[in-house]
């Protein structure tokens, strides 16, 4: 399987930094576990067994770089207030609400353990199947399944929540 890394790049570094960023919930580190996802995919190619999709393949070498990565950093994440602000007529009230909204998903977000947050970054932001979230992170279906409708559901409790104190 003779590929060419920049092809190897130009097809799936944009989902390998999704996952990463999901998992590190940092962009500059993201950008470091795709380029450590990318060599370590590159020089493994030789390897690759084929029973998942290479898409599946590289998404699981970056869900394993970017949680290895956070065991070993665990740096702080940039919370929303700490965000630059756009520039333009935005309405403070729709701002403020909009805000507390994000908060309160980063919170449950961050609050959902390592697999559940992953799952939902695959399958909400990625667009994947429950069998190909199986493949990439070696879990049956059925804990898929399980994991994504909890964290859903933690998800949608977190903004009801938020909107109870407005």
């Amino acid at each position: 399987m003779d590929r060419d890394l920049n092809a190897l790049i130009d097809e799936h570094a944009e989902a390998a930094f999704r996952v990463a960023n999901g998992i590190l919930r940092n962009p500059s580190l993201a950008e470091d576990a795709v380029q450590e996802t990318m060599i370590k995919a590159w020089q493994s190619l030789g390897r690759f067994r084929g029973e998942s999709s290479l898409r599946s393949w590289i998404l699981r070498i970056a869900h394993n770089t970017s949680i290895s990565m956070l065991r070993r950093r665990r740096e702080a994440v940039m919370a929303p207030e700490d965000m630059p602000e756009i520039a333009g007529g935005i309405d403070p009230a729709r701002s403020s609400s909009a805000m507390s909204d994000l908060r309160a998903v980063r919170a449950a977000l961050e609050d959902l353990d390592e697999l559940s947050r992953s799952i939902v970054i695959l399958r909400e932001v990625e667009g994947m199947t429950y069998q190909e979230i199986s493949d990439t992170l070696q879990v049956p279906v059925p804990t898929v399944k399980t994991r994504l409708l909890r964290a859903r559901k933690r998800l949608a409790g977190a903004i009801g929540s938020s909107e109870e104190y407005r």
